[in-house]
C-alpha cells in the first residue's frame, strides 16, 4: 500500500467513525475525502477481493441484499453497500467500513450505479456482473435505454474474463457481442401465447433488425419470452428460470426456481425477479439449491425503502421507493392485491438522485388505483403540486385527497389516517427525508 492510500484510507476511516459517533452518520461523505486524497484508492481497498457488481435499472437494492443473504451460507462476512449508496464514493465508504475476514476468501457484493459501472471497472476486475433489466430511468442522467445499456457495457468490456449473470427476459441483454461467458436466467411457468404488449413499451424493438417483437410469454413491460417475427432473434435459453408461481400477497410471494420451492417474504412480481438473480448468484458460487432457498425464505427486516414496514402509533405504515413509470406500474399492481381498504401517500422529490425530471409520473398508470380500496391519499414531497395534479387528472376525487405542507404534516395526516394500513410510495430523496423525520421522532432507530 502507497503512502497516499494509506494516508487517503486512514483519513476516510476517521470521519467514518467521527460521522457515525457524533451524528447521524453519512453513506458517502468519507468515501468523497477518501477519494480527494488519492482518486485511485478502490484499486488498495478492492485487493483481493472476489467481487460481484450488481447493476440495472430497477432491483439494484434488494438484488443486492437477497445475494448477500445467499452468500453468507458460503462466506462468513460480505461486504456490501446496504444503504443504496451506489456511486463510487458510496462504494468506498463501503470498503472503508469492512473488515476483510480472517478465514477464507473476501467477498463483495456491490450494488453499483449504471453510469458507475465504467468508472468502478477502472479499478476494480469483478467475478461477475448481475443484470437485473433496462427501463427508462432519470431522463436527465441517461436519456433513452440505449444510453444506459451502453454505459453498462462500457464497463463490462473492461473485464472480459467476467461472467455475465444476466436477466434473459430483457432483449437489450440478449444483444451484448462480448466475449464475457454469459448465463441468463428467467420466466418460464406460464404457457406459451402469442401476445402484444403496448407500442410505447421500453425496449420493444429488435436488436437486429428493429422490427417489433412479439411475445410468448410475458411478464411485464419488456420482460418475457420475446421473438422478432422478421429475423432469427430470440430469448436465449435460460440457466436459471421461475418454473412455477404459486401464490403472490402484497407482502410475500410463493413460486419455484428450477423445480426448488421459495417462499419469500415480500411482495410483488418484480421482487421474484431479484430473488431470481440472487438465486443465480447463489448456484454460480456452487451453494446448494436448499441452501439457497432457505436463505431467501428468511423472514427477517424489509430492506431499506423496499416494502419496510414502520409501525406508527398503531398504523401499519409500508415505505416503498419508486423512482420510474415501469417500477410505480409494479407497485401499485402490487399493492392492489391488499383485500382490505388502506390509505395511500405519494411522496415527489426531484432532485438529482431522484431525477430532476417529473414527467415520467404521466408515464405511469395511475389511472389504474383501486380507488374502491383507497380511503385517502395524502400527497407530498418537494413537487407536491405536480403529484397533486396527477392524481386528479388520474380520477382521484377531491375529498379523498390531503396535500401535506412538510413532511412532519405528512407524519400527522398518517398518524390519523382511517385505516390501519398505509402505503407510502416516495422518490429516493423524498425516503431518506422521511426516514430522518421518523428517526427523529422515534418511530425508526438511527442506523
Amino acid at each position: 500500500m502507497s503512502l497516499k492510500s494509506s494516508l487517503a484510507i486512514t483519513a476516510g476511516r476517521f470521519s467514518q467513525w467521527f460521522l457515525k459517533t457524533f451524528t447521524n452518520g453519512g453513506t458517502s461523505f468519507p468515501g468523497k475525502l477518501t477519494l480527494k486524497l488519492d482518486p485511485e484508492v478502490l484499486k488498495t481497498l478492492a485487493k483481493n477481493y472476489e467481487v460481484i457488481i450488481i447493476t440495472g435499472t430497477n432491483g439494484k437494492t434488494l438484488t443486492t441484499a437477497l445475494t448477500v443473504k445467499v452468500l453468507k451460507n458460503k462466506y462468513s462476512q460480505v461486504l456490501t453497500n446496504p444503504s443504496g449508496s451506489n456511486m463510487e464514493q458510496g462504494i468506498v465508504s463501503a470498503f472503508l467500513s469492512n473488515k476483510k475476514a480472517k478465514n477464507g476468501k473476501n467477498i463483495a457484493v456491490l450494488e453499483t450505479d449504471e453510469a458507475n459501472v465504467p468508472i468502478i471497472t477502472n479499478y476494480i476486475t469483478p467475478t461477475a456482473f448481475v443484470l437485473t433489466n433496462i427501463f427508462r430511468d432519470q431522463m436527465d442522467r441517461f436519456g433513452e435505454i440505449y444510453t444506459t445499456n451502453n454505459l453498462i457495457l462500457e464497463g463490462i468490456k473492461k473485464a472480459p474474463q467476467a461472467t455475465i449473470i444476466a436477466n434473459g427476459d430483457t432483449p437489450l441483454f440478449n444483444n451484448l457481442n462480448l466475449p464475457n461467458p454469459v448465463l441468463y436466467y428467467g420466466f418460464d411457468y406460464q404457457e406459451e401465447k402469442e401476445t402484444t404488449i403496448p407500442a410505447n413499451t421500453d425496449g420493444l424493438l429488435c436488436p437486429n433488425c428493429q422490427h417489433v417483437l412479439h411475445y410468448l410469454k410475458h411478464s411485464y413491460a419488456n420482460l418475457g419470452q420475446y421473438y422478432c417475427p422478421s429475423c432469427d432473434f430470440k430469448r436465449p435459453k435460460l440457466t436459471y428460470k421461475v418454473t412455477s408461481i404459486h401464490k403472490q400477497t402484497p407482502t410475500s410471494s410463493q413460486f419455484a426456481i428450477n423445480g426448488q420451492p421459495i417462499n419469500l417474504h415480500i411482495g410483488g412480481t418484480y421482487n421474484i425477479y431479484n430473488a431470481l438473480a440472487a438465486y443465480a448468484v447463489g448456484r454460480f458460487l456452487n451453494i446448494q439449491p436448499q441452501k439457497i432457498a432457505q436463505a431467501l425464505s428468511e423472514n427477517d427486516e424489509k430492506v431499506f425503502g423496499r416494502q419496510e414496514v414502520i409501525n406508527v402509533d398503531g398504523k401499519e405504515v409500508t415505505l416503498i421507493l419508486v423512482k420510474n413509470p415501469v417500477g410505480l406500474d409494479q407497485v401499485l399492481e402490487m399493492i392492489s392485491t391488499t383485500p382490505n381498504t388502506f390509505s395511500l401517500a405519494m411522496l415527489l422529490n426531484a432532485n438529482y438522485a431522484d431525477g430532476i425530471d417529473t414527467s415520467w409520473i404521466w408515464d405511469a398508470q395511475f389511472e389504474k388505483l383501486p380507488l374502491d380500496k383507497i380511503t385517502n391519499v395524502i400527497t407530498g414531497g418537494e413537487r407536491v403540486k405536480d403529484i397533486t395534479f396527477r392524481l386528479k387528472v388520474a380520477g382521484v376525487p377531491s375529498q379523498k385527497l390531503q396535500t401535506a405542507s412538510d413532511l412532519k404534516n405528512v407524519i400527522e395526516q398518517i398518524k390519523t389516517a382511517p385505516t390501519k394500513d398505509v402505503y407510502i410510495l416516495a422518490t429516493y430523496t423524498a425516503v431518506l427525508q422521511l426516514r430522518k423525520e421518523l428517526i427523529s421522532q422515534g418511530y425508526i432507530k438511527e442506523g
